[in-house]
């Protein structure tokens, strides 16, 4: 011990952090996710592997140091999704990303169409493109290109119009298109009692960046999604505030 202190370096602290660091941003990923049970099975797995070399169990062994020879092509295979994630947000950070641009005005638009969709109970799905470009959703819907309005907004989602189903997305301060397909979230763990909106909105964010608002059909409801999370029961003070947080 004396001997591993007296050769340890600023370098080999500077090592250790990094190592840190990295673990703990991955936990803060998969916490709460799917990833987060995957990662705990191959700790099983793993487990049964030691096991079946402490108490010969040869064919046991023999099977898992198979499987485990190839564990990094596993880890790749399960967790596609998540390491994408991951990417996506480093590469996103502050010596990478850029200023998403909107203004509080814009925020202000959002959030009185979105109060307005609520009270009449009409269902709307709003992504907001941030470092990550959304084209091959865009491309999906019908183009717009059309400033941020209320009125705008809310007729769109109105049921008489026919691109209603969709989400619009708002790129550089605009509605760049409406009535766009969004991916609907694999993940188990999704509540059964979640409608194809907020599946849309949980999908997008999974894959992308985005930022999502929800507004339910059934209830009224207001939700925000990020990083594939859902956030419930939205006033329009705490989503003008979670906004003007995200994309101001």
């Amino acid at each position: 011990m004396q001997e591993l202190i007296a050769n340890f370096r600023v370098l080999d602290a500077l090592d250790i952090g990094v190592i840190a660091f990295l673990v703990y941003q991955a936990l803060v990923l998969i916490r709460g996710t799917r990833a987060a049970r995957m990662l705990l099975g191959l700790g099983v797995v793993f487990l049964v592997f030691f096991s079946s070399q402490v108490f010969d169990l040869y064919t046991v062994n023999w099977l898992l140091d198979n499987f485990l020879s190839s564990i990094l092509l596993v880890i790749v295979v399960i967790f596609q999704n998540d390491i994408r994630r991951a990417l996506t947000q480093f590469g996103s950070g502050p010596f990478f990303g850029g200023d998403p641009g909107l203004q509080r005005g814009d925020v202000d638009e959002v959030v009185r169409a979105v109060v307005t969709l609520a009270t009449k109970r009409i269902g709307g799905l709003v992504v907001f493109e941030r470092d990550v470009g959304l084209s091959e959703y865009v491309g999906s819907g019908t183009g717009i290109d059309s400033i941020i309005n209320r009125e705008l907004v809310v007729s769109i989602f109105h049921t008489s119009s026919p691109i209603h189903d969709g989400a619009i997305i708002i790129r550089d301060r605009r509605i760049a298109a409406a009535g766009c397909f969004l991916p609907l979230t694999t993940n188990p763990n999704v509540s059964k009692a979640l409608g194809t909106r907020h599946r849309a909105a949980i999908g997008v964010t999974e894959d992308t960046d985005a930022v999502v608002v929800v507004v339910s059909e059934e209830d009224g409801r207001i939700s925000l999604v990020r990083n594939g999370r859902l956030t419930r029961d939205l006033d329009a003070a705490n989503l003008r505030e979670k906004l003007e947080e995200l994309l101001v």
